[in-house]
């Protein structure tokens, strides 16, 4: 797997706002990268060093349209933890 496709986008919600605070960054990565694959593609898509990975799985959920049911897509998360001494990923672009 190519170390550009592992990480699909950041996941922006309330808590992991707060937790940039903290070096902690959360990515949706594809659902066949394991944790020494998202350290590596984390630290060369944004020349950082990380301390610790967690990642988690996110079932399918059903969803029903009238009489149709179908699912979501399953989904993997990865909380990505920053060492002290490395610089912090920008994902947003400084306000002018």
């Amino acid at each position: 797997m190519n170390l550009l496709d592992v990480i699909k986008r950041p996941v922006i919600t309330e808590k992991s706002m707060l937790d940039m605070d903290e070096k902690k960054y959360t990515f949706e990565v594809d659902t066949r990268a394991n944790k020494t694959l998202v350290k590596q593609a984390v630290e060369a898509a944004f020349d950082v060093k990380v301390k610790n990975v967690n990642i988690m799985n996110a079932k399918p959920k059903a969803k029903r349209m009238g009489k149709h049911q179908g699912f979501t897509k399953k989904r993997r998360k990865a909380v990505v933890t920053l060492t002290e001494d490395s610089k912090e990923i920008q994902l947003f672009d400084a306000a002018e």
